[in-house]
């Protein structure tokens, strides 16, 4: 059954504006190898076979435009149509300029990170459910419990212990129904708000996000240490 079949409902922003500072790559983490293709072919790939979504937007640096069209898209084939999008000079930005690029006439959009390569197609289905199938909620990212104990501290001094199962480490894609991301974008916008990422600026809006429990190898790539573990991960998921 093809995508036109299960009538999809999503749009997939992925952020890959990002320069490599941290990374220590000029090119960019997202455009290194991994497995034999860019980074970003991996989430790409993700996405295209997740019957939900129906777009993707690829938010990249303006001088990094013909470099995704030449090196990253042309070595996959994605039967999910691809919109390029210039990336702005943060990530609230980018994301920003993704939902303006976007079609019209999808309920949900999906915001991913390029630099998270090990996402997998039944999660991204899952968390897209997660919001669809609940109306209360404006949306749901993945997500994984804080199983290291946590500590406040003050100047380099502990100042509390606290209850470590209330803390989730979050994770992308964060999917939202798309009236309330665009509405929550607008509105941080025009108040000069910048946020830690996509559902703290729903969560100001007022809109009610849930955690979506996701496998912890979802992780995002960016020292080189990163690397070598996705691809030990995904060597061992490709031989399954």
């Amino acid at each position: 059954m093809g995508k036109e079949d299960n009538q999809p409902d999503t749009v997939a922003i992925i952020v890959a504006g990002g320069t490599g500072e941290r990374f220590g790559d000029p090119r960019g983490k997202q455009f290194v190898d991994l497995c034999g293709l860019p980074l970003m072919c991996w989430p790409l790939l993700a996405f295209d076979h997740a019957p939900s979504v129906g777009h993707i937007v690829v938010v990249c640096a303006p001088d990094r435009v013909d470099t995704v069209r030449d090196e990253v898209l042309s070595r996959v084939t994605l039967l999910t149509p691809v919109t390029l999008a210039a990336s702005g000079e943060t990530r609230q930005q980018s994301v920003a300029h993704g939902l303006a690029a976007m079609p019209r006439g999808y309920d949900f959009v999906a915001v991913h990170d390029a630099a998270r390569p090990l996402i997998e197609t039944e999660v991204i289905e899952g968390v897209i459910a997660c919001v669809r199938e609940d109306p209360k909620l404006a949306g749901a990212i993945c997500a994984t419990r804080s199983v290291d104990t946590l500590k406040l501290v003050e100047d380099g001094v502990i100042i509390a212990t606290p209850d470590r199962s209330f803390y989730w480490a979050a994770q992308t894609p964060q999917v939202f129904r798309t009236r309330a991301l665009t509405s929550a974008y607008k509105s941080a916008a025009w108040e000069g708000y910048q946020g830690t990422d996509d559902a703290s600026l729903v969560e100001r809006h007022g809109g009610k996000v849930r955690c979506y429990d996701s496998p912890r190898d979802n992780i995002k790539v960016t020292v080189p240490e990163d690397l070598a573990i996705a691809c030990t991960a995904l060597e061992q998921r490709l031989l399954m």
